[in-house]
């Protein structure tokens, strides 16, 4: 042991290194020396030279394996190996530190079991640092000059399964030590070694302690070993710590397994963390800096710095990805703050790669923490996906049921996209508002079926709250339809946002707070135009690269984060195009670029045939299922009823339009002129009236005029009045009587009572007393005169 000075080293480092304990089971804790305080070891000094009994408890130092720590540690090192002994805790003692340097030579375990014996009689642990220095009394960072081990400090958690994580990542490792120390749930504290196939120097050392600060962080381990001085145990010493005595045991060794520093780093930086260890350093602890410093101090590699470029790293991501978590950052520009910051104030900065891996592990870890994102409109891990594929067999053989319509059949699927589109003032909203309530209810609506009450989130941002609520009572729906939808559909008033990243974190919150016990079923948009965010480059609708912005990184994000299998409605307007046009292909009106009508799954095309007629015609296009044939649709006594395709014409529908609305006209010009003419104290039977009225305002000839009073008689918009002598008309003798029209009055000369000298009205309303049977044109006798039947469905 000729290589101990006699004296201790006349300067501080020494003390200043044997007092680099911190309160931790496997590192000495010692109040800091003073030089007095510092002796080295002397083996002349050792006056108790009695052999050494042999311990059947196997707690003394064991030669063998320190030899064997000693190859595996500095085998291939050159120079002097800084070695200690300090008194460990919970003795009941107090000793002071002793250093050596031993020469890595061929007689370095032959000393360092004497001094492990010396230790052992004084109560001490034995240290070593991993690697060699140039002369005695050096032991900082900077003076290490080899180191052949990278060496993980494992003395928290559960022991067995974070070696299993690393042996799984990183192979067999060349040995495992048993420390001694044991947790607080009864498991063994270990040291994992892996020896390189040559020692590192220079900037190699530096690769040296980051990785084994990497991968002490990926399976919490102990990180002060980021530090290239930090002692650790020699195996085979003596453990004496809290009055428990037991040897520092080799429990795995596999001395031909050694590795490539270079390969050795890849593995690590591809190994992922430990099930249950969060890679985010913590920088609460009154002696770390806040985030905020981080984000503006550079850091070197080599533990040179206050803290290492891994944690500067993480702290980094780790507040960036809050940042996208909260919706405060959407995903590209979280991206390019975690980018910049690798890039000012890295030294050096890591890979693109080893970034991204980073990345997407603490996101994973922030997500399953705290759970999904406000919103994932940006807010993904940088990683692309895994792109799904099929065999032909797969498909063929695949039984399993088609999942439900969410609107059936097949015009809304799970995942999928309708768009309703149609020009200003044709309805579409009425239609749109008719048909959420009908859904929302559980209610069939125009044959298309939910397969229960769907919860709607309905974001319109065209009608103002109070104009919204008075169009909602105005509805003609049936009590059960509206009392099923009371809860299920949720609207907002007219919104002056876009549905940007902030407008989607505010829709996304919303539709959350809505729906909190289940999640929505459909998401209805109207229109796309007031809320349409083109993207950075700002494009309008009519750009197909903005469009697709909107549908796959609005739209759809939107979607995906808030439940990925509920439908989505956009409502749109269409462009004007000729008759023609609409009839060959009515999809071309959609407003904007093509792109949106190649990315829906469902479309529909409100518009009116012909702008004379108040029916609507539906034209729908499917992606999921087969052709849907087109709806004539109106709204009857404020209700949307399908009309039957059977009843429309077919040839010459304008000039049969055309002599409808004349009949019309001619029908409200009869029922006018006995109405006018009652008021004046005229009564005609129907022949009178087509006499008299013969080619005036447009009624044509009598036989015209008999034949729209045959069908007004029959229809029940004219009845008749037998007895006309209340009013100063004889009683008819013909089959019917006189012409009455419904709120007929028949007016007369005002006069005055003789005996009160009161004014009495010559006014007199026209009751009916018969009138025309529909069914077989019988004169029949009217039991309430104040009913007045229409026999045809007609809004006049």
């Amino acid at each position: 042991m000729t290589d101990a000075p006699k004296d201790p080293p006349k300067n501080d480092d020494t003390a200043k290194d044997a007092a680099m304990a911190h309160d931790h089971d496997d590192r000495p804790e010692t109040p800091e020396p003073s030089k007095e305080n510092l002796i080295h070891f002397n083996p002349w000094r050792d006056f108790n030279d009695a052999t050494p009994m042999e311990d059947v408890f196997g707690d003394e130092p064991d030669p063998e394996q320190i030899g064997q720590f000693m190859e595996v540690v500095f085998g291939y090192c050159d120079g002097l190996i800084p070695v200690r002994s300090f008194i460990d805790k919970g003795q009941g003692i107090d000793g002071r530190p002793h250093n050596i340097w031993i020469k890595a030579s061929g007689a370095v375990t032959e000393k360092m079991a004497t001094f492990a014996n010396w230790a052992s009689r004084e109560g001490a642990a034995v240290y070593v640092i991993p690697g060699t220095v140039a002369t005695s009394g050096q032991a900082k960072a900077a003076d290490i000059l080899q180191m052949q081990t990278v060496v993980v400090d494992i003395d928290t958690g559960d022991i067995a399964a974070k070696r299993a994580h690393l042996e799984r990542h990183l192979g067999p490792p060349t040995m495992v030590v048993e420390s001694g120390g044991i947790t607080p749930e009864g498991q063994r504290k270990a040291h994992v070694w892996w020896k390189l196939t040559e020692p590192a120097e220079g900037s190699d050392i530096a690769r040296v302690t980051r990785l084994r600060g990497d991968i002490a962080a990926k399976v919490g381990g102990d990180m002060h070993f980021r530090s290239a001085h930090q002692p650790i145990r020699v195996a085979g010493s003596v453990y004496y710590k809290n009055s428990l005595k037991t040897q520092v045991q080799i429990v795995e060794l596999n001395a031909d397994r050694e590795r490539d520093l270079a390969e050795f780093i890849e593995a690590v930086a591809d190994m992922p963390p430990a099930p249950g260890v969060n890679l985010a350093p913590d920088f609460t602890t009154p002696d770390k800096p806040r985030t905020d410093e981080v984000l503006v101090t550079p850091v070197r590699e080599g533990g040179q710095d206050d803290w290492s470029r891994f944690e500067g790293a993480s702290a980094a991501i780790g507040y960036f990805i809050r940042m996208v978590h909260d919706g405060r950052l959407s995903k590209d520009e979280g991206w390019e703050a975690i980018c910049g910051y690798n890039a000012a104030m890295l030294r050096p900065q890591w890979p693109v790669e080893r970034l991204k891996r980073e990345s997407e592990r603490l996101w994973a870890l922030h997500v399953e923490k705290h759970g999904p994102p406000v919103i994932r409109l940006d807010s993904a891990a940088p990683a692309p996906d895994e792109m799904p594929t099929f065999t032909l067999g797969a498909l063929l053989d695949d039984t399993s049921p088609m999942p439900a319509d969410i609107i059936a059949p097949r015009v809304l699927t799970p995942g999928g996209l309708l768009v309703l589109g149609g020009a200003p003032k044709v309805g579409k909203s009425d239609l749109l508002i008719s048909w959420l309530v009908h859904m929302a209810a559980g209610q069939p609506f125009l044959g298309f079926t939910p397969p229960r009450a769907l919860r709607i989130f309905y974001l319109q941002a065209e009608i103002q709250y109070h104009y919204l609520r008075e169009r909602m009572k105005q509805i003609s729906l049936p009590p059960k339809v509206l009392a099923g939808a009371r809860d299920n559909l949720v609207a907002t008033p007219k919104l002056n946002l876009l549905l940007d990243a902030e407008g989607s974190v505010r829709v996304a919150d919303a539709i959350r707070r809505s729906f909190l016990d289940a999640p929505v079923d459909i998401i209805c948009i109207d229109p796309i135009r007031n809320l349409f965010d083109g993207g950075p480059e700002g494009g309008g609708e009519n750009d197909n690269s903005a469009m697709m912005f909107f549908l796959k990184d609005r739209v759809e994000v939107l979607r995906d984060h808030i439940n990925p299998d509920c439908g989505v409605i956009l409502a749109h307007h269409t462009k004007k195009l000729s008759k023609q046009q609409v009839k060959d292909d009515p999809f071309l009106a959609l407003s904007g670029a093509s792109a949106l009508r190649g990315f829906y799954t469902s479309g529909l095309i409100l518009h009116r045939p012909d702008e004379e007629s108040p029916q609507r015609k539906l034209e729908i296009e499917l992606r999921n299922g087969p052709a849907l044939a087109a709806k004539l649709i109106d709204k009857v006594k404020g209700e949307w009823v399908e009309i039957n395709p059977m009843n429309e014409r077919l040839v010459r529908a304008e000039m049969g339009a055309r002599q409808d609305a004349e009949r019309d006209r001619k029908r409200d010009v009869i029922l006018a002129i006995l109405l006018a003419e009652a008021a004046n104290g005229n009564l005609y039977t129907s022949t009178q009236f087509r006499e008299k009225f013969e080619n005036q305002l447009g009624l044509g000839s009598q036989s015209t005029i008999r034949d729209r009073i045959n069908v007004l008689t029959t229809k029940g918009y004219i009845r008749f009045v037998r007895d006309g002598t209340p009013f100063g008309h004889p009683i008819v003798r013909s089959r019917f009587g006189y012409l009455c029209v419904e709120g007929m009055i028949f007016g007369g000369e005002d006069r005055v009572d003789p005996d009160t000298g009161e004014v009495l009205s010559g006014t007199k309303p026209v009751l009916p007393s018969h009138y025309k049977s529909p069914s077989n044109g019988i004169c029949l006798e009217v039991d309430d005169p104040a009913e007045w039947p229409i026999t045809e469905d007609e809004n006049d």
